[in-house]
């Protein structure tokens, strides 16, 4: 079964701490005769360095029921500011209006858009050849699940924006939320247009499902092994893919190399050690594997622009 990773997971660039997600708002809603979607509204730390991110899901297999396909769209969009009160994206708190506020909140927005093979099956317009990447995707022809991280654009997050602090309910609001979820479906598979590899044009091995969930596997691994260095050799054998294969598949799943996750990773988690659980420089350089403070130093300073007894001043 295709395991795509985490959206959440993904955005933050660092394991979640047992206890950090405080959830402010939850929704999910069948649109009828069009898509399932959800919200996950939780409260921003000041500390989280999340980039927004997006990412489609194929979900397809072969020896089930057409009904077990699906397509989905998964975001994750920071910087909004929720009022507690209203339920949805505060005027006043955005644009600086009501800074003393108590009911203000930053806010991280998961939002999920599930659609299924009857749904998509309508916009696929009958042709010769069966080469068409969108209308294979949309007739669930392409034989195989794969994720694909997107791109936000200003159109996309101008949508997701709508999605999130609309004020329409009932029936206008089903006829809303079904026509922004068009829009995104249509910005989403733009996104794609002119890619003859779905899943890359560079990394074929990747059409193998079984080869994405060890690259999957081996961003787990770096995850588990933050305080305890580990080479891409050791990498390689934990999972049991080729050095190559492994460096080159994380790249393009993760859109980074196999170092710079590592280390983004490994200076996350220093801030959050540094900063709320007050541990010394001293302890955070031990804790994370470092030979020497001056080695922590610079790397720390390197990733967020600051030493780290420069953080512990602010």
């Amino acid at each position: 079964m295709h395991n795509p990773p985490d959206i959440l997971s993904l955005a933050y660039r660092q394991h979640m701490m047992q206890g950090e997600m405080h959830l402010l708002q939850q929704r999910e809603q069948q649109i009828p005769g069009s898509v399932q979607y959800s919200i996950h509204r939780y409260r921003r730390h000041s500390q989280w360095n999340i980039d927004d991110a997006g990412m489609l899901v194929y979900h397809y297999e072969q020896n089930k029921k057409k009904e077990a396909n699906y397509l989905e769209l998964r975001f994750c969009v920071s910087g909004n500011v929720y009022c507690r009160k209203k339920e949805t994206e505060c005027d006043l708190c955005q644009f600086g209006g009501s800074k003393t506020c108590t009911e203000r909140v930053d806010s991280v927005d998961v939002v999920s858009f599930r659609f299924s093979p009857m749904h998509l099956s309508q916009f696929v317009k009958p042709r010769k050849g069966n080469d068409i990447l969108t209308d294979n995707i949309l007739a669930f022809r392409h034989a195989s699940s794969f994720s694909k991280i997107l791109p936000l654009c200003g159109k996309t997050r101008m949508v997701l924006e709508g999605v999130l602090n609309h004020t329409y309910s009932d029936s206008l609001e089903n006829i809303y939320i079904n026509a922004q979820t068009q829009m995104l479906l249509l910005y989403s598979l733009d996104c794609m247009v002119g890619e003859k590899q779905i899943d890359v044009v560079n990394c074929k091995f990747l059409a193998n499902e079984a080869d994405r969930d060890k690259i999957t596997k081996a961003r787990e691994v770096l995850i588990q092994h933050i305080g305890e260095p580990i080479t891409i050799k050791e990498l390689s054998r934990k999972v049991a893919i080729n050095e190559c294969y492994l460096k080159k598949g994380f790249k393009e799943m993760f859109g980074t190399t196999v170092f710079d996750f590592y280390q983004s990773q490994r200076m996350e988690h220093a801030k959050y050690l540094l900063y709320e659980k007050g541990l010394t420089v001293t302890e955070v350089s031990m804790l994370l594997g470092y030979s020497s403070i001056s080695h922590f130093s610079t790397a720390f300073k390197k990733h967020t622009g600051l030493k780290p007894c420069e953080l512990l001043l602010r």
